[in-house]
């Protein structure tokens, strides 16, 4: 049962106690909602709370003091009850049949492998690898290929008086509704510009992110583990209360000052300071306002280190090797972690490149956002983590980011998808772009010779270099599919057309393939590293 606090005044608050808290909302209106003490602290005999707010995301998170608290309501933290022991012995839990049986399968694993000097039997836990070792393995049926489905403007009157165009999509073999989970094998794999036969002797990793970006949820219906690899990867199984915490109060990056939404590893002693000063163009933190004025005098750089490969007016974007320039990439992580939540910092950043854009004026060229991606990925990813710094979000630089990653996919003749779990902000800004990236190629079809027009999934894949996975779910988000007399029929209403177009015109920053000056490299070769 959980304590409910009678007396406010002799109750002394402590970590994990739950209660309403107040704050203002986004139309500056008073709210009290439900929210977890994480830490308390005590300034000029003043105590402070650090507060979550349960179901808010964690870069609300603050320091409030004791008058925002409604005592009324609050909610101890529940005691954990003891370990229930056996046969007396303390730490041992009672038996269960399913831990009983899976002890015994062991030991007979163990026993029976050990006269036979070298060969094993598998185990429960090496079963289990090999049953989730690769997606078709894991597949109830393994589906034959099956041609493209071909998708065709119909007329108006067809369908319906409010659908401004159709596209009809004929699915041999298709019989249930659900399209991302019946499509044809051919639609699930390959990242090149067209479809490549199975080539023996080459294996693919299992993709453990699941492939739906938008549900991320498998097939089954039961959620896909992390993936653990790329230089900031989900992993919430070491999280304690520090890194629940911001530890940065305020960051002076030339002249912006950014109020960190989230935890990051900068040293311990740095902590502590009201303002956390970065140079703009090294990203070198320093604890003093005179520690950066002097080393400005030293630091001769004016833009990130690497290569120049694009401008267009004031818009550039620098390719950096993460191990050419560890200690750039290092600085660039933490700054980057101040404001993603849903990955953890690595330090190795010897197999990302990083591409940074950059706004320029008379003192050089200033960060605006970057993106990482791995030097060779098996997962087909050509984003690993991407970010637009505050001061510059809502003005289309994040569509910009994830516009040039295509771009490059393009340069590179593969289709790339972002690394999962994308953030709350990524999610929207990457669903935003492939809508509008989609739309854009649907609205553009004419007839041909007076016959409805044709494109499939792969060709819009191949002109977007967007993964078939994302087009898929991307027509879903939309609710664009509809079956109709045993096809699939893609509907584009009036109210989508006009969105789009309004969306359009709101999307002034584009990239340009005519000013990118990129040469990929083939990064199987260590050579190249």
């Amino acid at each position: 049962m959980t304590k409910m606090a009678d007396n406010a005044s002799s109750v002394d608050i402590v970590e994990g106690c739950r209660l309403p808290v107040l704050r203002k909302n986004q139309e500056h209106e008073d709210e009290w909602p439900l929210a977890e003490i994480l830490s308390v602290k005590e300034v000029s005999s003043r105590k402070l709370y650090y507060v979550h707010y349960i179901d808010f995301n964690k870069r609300l998170d603050e320091w409030v003091t004791g008058d925002r608290l409604d005592m009324k309501k609050l909610q101890f933290p529940k005691k954990e009850a003891k370990t229930p022991t056996k046969n007396g012995l303390p730490g041992s839990r009672p038996g269960s049949p399913e831990r009983d049986v899976r002890k015994s399968l062991e030991l007979n694993a163990q026993t029976a492998s050990a006269p036979s000097r070298g060969k094993t039997l598998p185990t429960p836990l090496s079963a289990h690898n090999e049953l989730h070792a690769t997606p078709e393995i894991n597949n109830h049926d393994i589906k034959k290929e099956e041609p493209d489905p071909v998708v065709q403007i119909t007329p108006r009157s067809d369908l319906t008086n409010n659908v401004s165009k159709c596209l009809s999509g004929v699915c041999t073999g298709l019989v249930k509704p659900h399209f991302n989970n019946n499509f044809p094998k051919s639609f699930k794999n390959g990242t090149a510009r067209r479809l490549i036969p199975p080539q023996p002797g080459r294996k693919r990793k299992a993709n453990c992110g699941g492939a739906d970006e938008d549900s991320q949820d498998s097939s089954d219906g039961v959620p896909t583990a992390p993936r653990m690899t790329g230089s900031l990867v989900s992993d919430r199984s070491h999280d304690d209360i520090v890194t629940r915490m911001k530890n940065i109060e305020c960051i002076e990056l030339g002249r912006h000052r950014l109020k960190p939404w989230y935890f990051s590893p900068y040293p311990q002693e740095l902590t502590t300071l009201p303002i956390l000063y970065l140079c703009e163009f090294c990203l070198k933190y320093l604890k003093s306002l005179k520690c950066l004025q002097r080393h400005l005098t030293k630091c001769h750089l004016r833009h990130p280190p690497g290569n120049e490969i694009y401008r267009k007016g004031t818009i550039s974007f620098f390719e950096i090797d993460g191990r050419k320039n560890k200690n750039y990439s290092q600085n660039l992580c933490l700054l980057a972690k101040c404001f993603l939540d849903h990955k953890t910092l690595y330090y190795d950043t010897d197999p990302f490149l990083f591409y940074v854009m950059t706004e320029y004026d008379s003192k050089g060229f200033h960060i605006v956002g970057y993106y990482s991606k791995e030097k060779e990925s098996t997962e087909d990813y050509n984003v690993a983590c991407i970010l637009t710094l505050p001061p510059y979000q809502r003005r289309g630089y994040g569509k910009l980011l994830i516009e040039f990653s295509y771009e490059l996919s393009k340069v590179e003749g593969k289709t790339g998808t972002p690394e999962k779990p994308l953030s709350d902000l990524g999610l929207l800004s990457y669903r935003s772009y492939w809508s509008q990236t989609i739309l854009e190629i649907l609205m553009e079809l004419k007839p041909d010779n007076g016959e409805r027009p044709q494109i499939t999934i792969n060709e819009i894949s191949e002109i977007t270099s967007v993964k078939k996975e994302d087009v898929i779910s991307t027509l879903q988000y939309l609710n664009l599919i509809n079956y109709y007399k045993g096809q699939y029929i893609l509907t584009l209403s009036e109210d989508i057309v006009d969105g789009h177009e309004r969306a359009m015109q709101k999307r002034h920053l584009r990239i340009d393939s005519k000013c990118l000056h990129f040469t990929p490299k083939d990064w199987s070769k260590r050579g190249k590293w």
